[in-house]
């Protein structure tokens, strides 16, 4: 293993002094997450009003990682200027910045809001559904940004505070996240991947109808994939090399790793092949996370980009 050539790479710390920042829509467990940063060694700082957030970030080391929890009740909370803020961060090499968002779908949001009698911070005098909707709209270039995305809807607060642990605990024995994503090339590169495999060689289901309105998800659009003589070949080399190079990039310590695979219109053959490749390194023993881009914007059923 190669000598750390800084103090940073001693303490796992390669990109310097860890920065989470950890936001989403009310109700979808923001409080629970930052309580769970706190208990794996996080230094936390709760609403902090994005105007100071220079100067914090700005000033010196306070030796520990950080997590600024980040929602619409920040005294000055702006889409724009959070977004600002964490990609001038991101351009300082003495900090690691990470933007944590948690999500949940409206229907869970909307029991959340009815069990506890609360009012939604955007709809005082409105139903909880009008202000759940208009927050996922303002929020929407910030869940695009987001480097880690947790979906809380069928999470109990343990279980987030386990995944929460999962992703961002460096305490003992690291280990490497990997995070497997499918995209659409008509939207470009999903920000931050490490390997991207491209996928529009692959026989293209959207052609046929009775699978244009399925995802790679389904059966049918696995099976029609598959038929292709040139997938087993691809997934074998890609799988395989995968394979050899997670423990090396864990060796280096490195905790995240991001790979994506593109297609057209990202719904049938990256989304196939995320969900094999997962299914694959999970059988081997890692920590592994899916992520669709374009089916968490809509519903399967409605009609996928154009192929």
């Amino acid at each position: 293993m190669p000598i750390p050539d800084n103090e940073n790479e001693k303490n796992g710390r390669r990109g310097g002094e860890k920065v989470v920042f950890v936001t989403g829509p009310s109700g979808a467990g923001r409080a629970t997450a930052v309580r769970a940063l706190e208990d794996i060694g996080f230094e936390v700082i709760d609403n902090l009003p994005l105007s100071l957030m220079p100067r914090l970030l700005e000033g010196p080391s306070i030796g520990r990682p950080l997590a600024l929890g980040l929602d619409i009740r920040n005294r000055d909370f702006s889409v724009t200027r959070l977004l600002d803020s964490i990609e001038q961060s991101s351009e300082n090499p003495d900090l690691d910045i990470e933007l944590l968002y948690l999500n949940c779908s409206a229907e869970v949001l909307v029991r959340r809001f009815s069990e506890t009698r609360r009012p939604h911070p955007m709809a005082l005098a409105e139903t909880p559904l009008q202000g759940i909707e208009r927050e996922f709209e303002l929020l929407e270039p910030i869940r695009s940004r987001a480097d880690v995305l947790i979906d809380t809807s069928d999470l109990t607060p343990h279980n987030l505070k386990a995944e929460i642990a999962r992703w961002f605990d460096t305490s003992g024995e690291a280990r490497l996240a990997v995070s497997v994503q499918s995209f659409s090339y008509k939207r470009g590169l999903p920000r931050g991947a490490d390997m991207v495999f491209d996928c529009r060689f692959l026989r293209n289901p959207y052609w046929d109808a009775d699978l244009r309105m399925l995802s790679g998800q389904s059966s049918a659009v696995a099976k029609y994939v598959e038929q292709d003589e040139r997938f087993a070949d691809f997934f074998e080399k890609v799988s395989d090399m995968v394979a050899i190079l997670l423990p090396a990039f864990a060796d280096e310590g490195k905790s995240h790793l991001s790979i994506a695979f593109g297609c057209t219109g990202g719904q049938h053959r990256s989304v196939f092949v995320v969900e094999k490749l997962a299914n694959a390194l999970a059988a081997l023993g890692w920590q592994v996370s899916k992520r669709h881009w374009e089916l968490e914007g809509r519903d399967i059923g409605s009609p996928p980009p154009s192929a």
